[in-house]
């Protein structure tokens, strides 16, 4: 490799600025939504009215607006810009923390969470990420935003189920509003972006290739299986192997920061962004995780190192899949294209809170790991079809 080509793949100050904030701004919005995950379908089901489907709606409830806004927000910021796109959301999603922060019922709740949800930003700041980065540090660009990401998952997972056992869950949704007030102020923090060519063109058929949908596919497969799995997890761990939920933080600490050690050289041995074995094995991960939690779930080590598997796998997806999307679309409509990918995510999101309410409905929650790694094996069985066919 030339000395040209070993700098084209370093970051300059400018990417590394903007990264840097970026990062900053997703981790402060999405502290509260991790938060909120290992605790909100217990919190849920002592509201008034709460039924296991309504629980399950309340988890997933976010990702049904996500889904549905992700596409026109996405668009709407290839035509005016992505700042206004985003100061837009933050505010939103700071009405709808605050609603569901003040609501007593079940429904209140999940009013707040499709509120939440409405602030659809995931796309525009994938977009921001891609205009601000050139294509040979794309993906280490993703990374960098998703190991942030990464971070408030794990802070989160620490200070959520101690702030909700020590103050209740409503604090946990007035600080989600709060994060997303301080995030929309970091935005000036900004290095100057060249101005990116406006699409005035709303057509969605660029963003509709094959081998695009084929990706939102995956990440919707992704999302609907990690929301189902944490939907039912909290109750393995509470009512099935007996840990409090003020402990519940230490498994998943602990797994998250075991799975680094998996995901982050996949990562970084990622050349091509996104390279179908790396694929492959991190779905194969999942598959592995999900049938563990299902068959091997009355001892706490076994769920334990099942969920450092799950995360190695899903962190690893998480940065890729989004890298090769916008490597792989049109620039004019490279907003449009990452809006399908995250609508994508966000209505997996929502059928997996469904399919675990529904299975917590039959009292049955090892059913949803099942359901989850039936799932897993078909995408399995689509990417190894993928492989074969390009070996």
């Amino acid at each position: 490799m030339t000395q040209v080509n070993l700098e084209k793949k370093i970051m300059n100050a400018i990417e590394r600025r903007s990264i840097a904030v970026i990062a900053i701004i997703s981790m402060l919005r999405m502290f509260g939504i991790f938060a909120l995950l290992p605790v909100l379908s217990l919190y849920a089901s002592e509201l008034e009215d709460a039924t296991p489907i309504l629980v399950g709606l309340a988890v997933g409830a976010y990702g049904l607006t996500q889904a549905s806004l992700q596409i026109p927000l996405g668009v709407l910021s290839d035509r005016i810009g992505r700042i206004p796109v985003i100061i837009l959301g933050l505010t939103i999603f700071s009405i709808g923390s605050l609603l569901a922060a003040i609501s007593d019922s079940i429904y209140g709740v999940i009013f707040g969470r499709l509120l939440q949800g409405a602030g659809a930003i995931s796309a525009t700041l994938s977009a921001l990420i891609t205009d601000t980065t050139r294509k040979e540090v794309r993906t280490k660009s993703m990374a960098g935003v998703g190991i942030g990401i990464g971070m408030s998952f794990m802070i989160a997972m620490i200070l959520g189920p101690l702030i909700a056992a020590n103050f209740g869950v409503r604090l946990l949704f007035l600080v989600a509003a709060i994060m997303a007030i301080i995030a929309g102020f970091a935005l000036a923090l900004l290095p100057s972006i060249p101005k990116v060519k406006k699409n005035k063109n709303w057509s969605l058929m660029p963003a509709m290739r094959a081998n695009l949908l084929r990706i939102d596919a995956f990440a919707f497969l992704l999302h609907a299986i990690m929301t189902a799995t944490f939907v039912a997890l909290p109750f393995l761990l509470k009512t099935s192997l007996e840990l409090d939920l003020i402990d519940h933080w230490k498994i998943y600490v602990g797994a998250l920061s075991i799975s680094l050690f998996i995901s982050i050289p996949m990562i970084m041995n990622d050349h091509r962004q996104g390279r179908d074995q790396l694929i492959l094995i991190s779905i194969s991960m999942i598959f592995i995780a999900q049938l563990a939690f299902t068959f091997f779930n009355s001892s706490l080590t076994s769920v334990f190192l099942a969920l450092a598997v799950y995360f190695g796998g899903f962190n690893y997806l998480e940065a890729s899949l989004p890298a090769r999307l916008s490597i792989m679309s049109d620039d004019k409509a490279r907003g449009a294209s990452l809006g399908m990918f995250s609508s994508a995510q966000f209505l997996g999101a929502f059928i997996g809170g469904l399919i675990g309410g529904y299975a917590l409905n039959q009292d049955l929650p090892s059913d949803v790991f099942l359901v989850c790694a039936f799932l897993a094996s078909l995408w399995l069985i689509i990417q190894g079809c993928v492989f074969l066919r390009k070996t």
